[in-house]
């Protein structure tokens, strides 16, 4: 049993991975896509990411002073070595398509039937609940271009009484690209405790799945105040009074 598991990974979940292995906590981070590990929603980023942070480390890596077109790709291979080089993840392809409470924690069921437990799980699935990508009159399931939706995993939430409220988002027009947005849902903000869903024991949600504004930036600082938030539950479960 993983002491955390992370679903997504994208900026959110990268980052929350990233520094609860390098807090000593033992980490699945399940990706749909290796190939999308750190992937961008915008492709373009000026300046820098926060000081120390798993995204600027990588930014830095990459040898970019800003995040424009081929960059993208240079920062998602950085960010992808620093994850696989960092003692303590657990890096899973695969497809999670339902959570469920456990013995002991979490149970997060997959599309392969093979079921994966945690102490704790984050879900940090971006655009990707219920996620469709609109170019003109064509609809595809995906959260990003080319990359699928969670439909099952927001079938299993809404399920479980889940409310969740549905945002559209316009991705920037690219050079010699049609422009296109994503339709997507995200958990309604009383579903939640800060970062924890109420109706589930030992889940967070965590950047843009939940309502709200969120920037890189805030993603990445709401990433290590959840890693705050997880090391002091552990500690009081560890050491009851």
């Amino acid at each position: 049993m993983y002491d955390l598991a992370v679903v997504g990974a994208g900026l959110a979940g990268s980052e929350l991975a990233y520094a609860a292995a390098r807090a000593g906590l033992d980490v699945l981070l399940v990706t749909q896509s290796l190939d999308s590990v750190g992937n961008l929603y915008h492709s373009s980023v000026e300046g820098s990411f926060p000081e120390a942070t798993l995204l600027e480390t990588a930014r830095i890596q990459a040898g970019a002073n800003s995040i424009k077109g081929a960059d993208a790709w240079a920062l998602h291979r950085a960010v992808k070595f620093l994850l696989e080089a960092t003692p303590g993840i657990h890096l899973l392809q695969s497809l999670v398509v339902g959570l469920e409470p456990g013995l002991e924690g979490v149970v997060l069921e997959t599309w392969e039937g093979v079921p994966r437990s945690a102490k704790r799980a984050v879900l940090a699935v971006g655009s990707f609940l219920r996620g469709r990508v609109v170019i003109g009159n064509s609809e595809e399931h995906a959260g990003r271009l080319s990359e699928v939706a969670y439909d099952d995993l927001y079938d299993s939430l809404l399920a479980q009484d889940f409310d969740f409220d549905a945002l559209e988002q316009a991705a920037p027009t690219l050079e010699g690209a049609l422009p296109y947005s994503v339709r997507f849902k995200v958990f309604a903000a009383a579903e939640l405790e800060g970062f924890k869903l109420k109706r589930l024991e030992g889940v967070y949600a965590l950047g843009r799945c939940t309502s709200g504004e969120h920037t890189y930036s805030s993603v990445l600082v709401d990433a290590h105040s959840l890693l705050e938030e997880l090391v002091a539950s552990s500690l009081k479960t560890d050491n009851p009074t």
